[in-house]
C-alpha cells in the first residue's frame, strides 16, 4: 500500500498527489511513468511521474479526473492509500547536447511537460516553454516552470491570460526569430495539438519529441495495447516511448485507438472483475 501524503486540486478536474514511494522516487528518471490502481480489481492507469524527492521517499502525480477510476484515484485523501503503484516505467527523456531548447506544453500535458523542462534546465538549457488552454483557470504550474524557465509565454483560447489563441502561434514566433530559433521542440498535450507542432516544425528540420498517451494496460510491453505507429513501424508507448520523434508519428491511427472505448469511459467496473474459474480474490 502506497499512503497518500497530499492531494491538492491545480484546475478543475486535476490533481495533484504526493504519494510515498521510496523505490520508485529513487530509481525514477524524467519522462518515466508509474502504473497506479487504487484497488484490487480497478483500472491500470498509466501517471508520468512529475517529480521525485528520494530522501522523503515521495513522487508527485499528477491526476486528470475524467472517468470512473481517474475519479476514483483523486478521490483518496490525505492519510489514505492506494494498493499499487508500479514502476518506474518507460524510456527517460533524451536530454540532447542542444543549447536551445523550446518546451510546449497544452492543458493537462503541462504536467507531463514539467519534469521535462526541470530536466533540461538541470543539464543547462536555454529554455522557451510555452503553456497554454482553455481559459486562465486551466493554467496549471506557471510560476513553477517560470523559475526553470529562460522565457515562459502563455496562450489561452478566450483571451484571459497571456496571449489569445494557441500556442503554435508563440512558437511560430520564436520559430522565425533568428535569435530565439530552438534546435529541438518537446511537446506535451492534446493529439491535435503535438500534432500541429510537429507540422509546424517539420519544414524548419526542428527535432520534434512528443510524449504520447495511447490506451495503455499492462505497462510492460506484454499486452500490446498502447501500440502506436512511428515511422512506418509498430512501436509500444510503454517500453519504446512514451516519447517518440514528432515527425514520424501516425497522429491519426493514434487519434482512433484514443476513442475506441470513449463510451465505456463513464460506466461503472465491469460487475464481473473476480476470476469465475478460480472463484478468488479479484484480477
Amino acid at each position: 500500500m502506497f499512503e497518500v501524503i497530499s492531494n491538492d486540486i491545480l484546475a478543475p478536474n486535476l490533481h495533484r498527489m504526493v504519494v510515498k514511494a521510496p523505490r520508485v522516487a529513487t530509481a525514477r528518471r524524467p519522462g518515466q511513468f508509474v502504473i497506479v490502481r487504487t484497488e484490487s480489481g480497478d483500472e491500470r492507469i498509466p501517471l508520468t511521474i512529475g517529480d521525485a524527492n528520494p530522501e522523503e521517499g515521495t513522487i508527485t502525480l499528477f491526476v486528470q479526473a475524467v472517468g470512473v477510476s481517474t475519479r476514483k484515484i483523486v478521490s483518496v485523501p490525505s492519510g489514505g492509500f492506494i494498493r499499487d503503484v508500479a514502476g518506474p516505467l518507460g524510456k527517460p527523456t533524451h536530454l540532447g547536447n542542444w543549447e536551445r531548447v523550446a518546451c510546449v506544453g497544452g492543458g493537462v500535458g503541462t504536467a507531463v511537460l514539467y519534469p521535462l523542462v526541470k530536466a533540461l534546465f538541470d543539464t543547462g538549457k536555454r529554455i522557451t516553454t510555452i503553456i497554454g488552454g482553455r481559459s486562465s483557470s486551466y493554467i496549471i504550474l506557471a510560476d513553477e516552470l517560470a523559475a526553470i524557465s529562460d522565457t515562459l509565454l502563455i496562450t489561452t483560447e478566450d483571451g484571459t491570460l497571456g496571449r489569445k489563441g494557441f500556442v503554435t502561434a508563440e512558437l511560430s514566433d520564436i520559430i522565425n526569430d533568428p535569435l530565439r530559433t530552438p534546435q529541438a521542440v518537446f511537446a506535451v498535450g492534446p493529439v491535435p495539438m503535438m500534432h500541429a507542432v510537429a507540422e509546424l516544425t517539420r519544414p524548419f528540420g526542428i527535432e520534434t519529441i512528443v510524449s504520447l498517451n495511447p490506451i495503455m494496460i499492462d505497462g510492460t510491453g506484454m499486452c500490446g495495447g498502447c501500440r502506436v505507429m512511428v515511422g512506418g513501424e509498430m512501436k509500444f508507448a510503454c517500453v519504446d516511448g512514451p516519447e517518440f520523434d514528432g515527425h514520424l508519428v501516425d497522429f491519426a491511427s493514434l487519434q482512433d485507438r484514443l476513442t475506441t472505448y470513449r463510451e465505456y469511459e463513464s460506466l461503472p467496473p465491469h460487475s464481473n472483475s473476480k476470476c469465475r474459474i478460480a472463484g478468488g480474490d479479484p484480477l
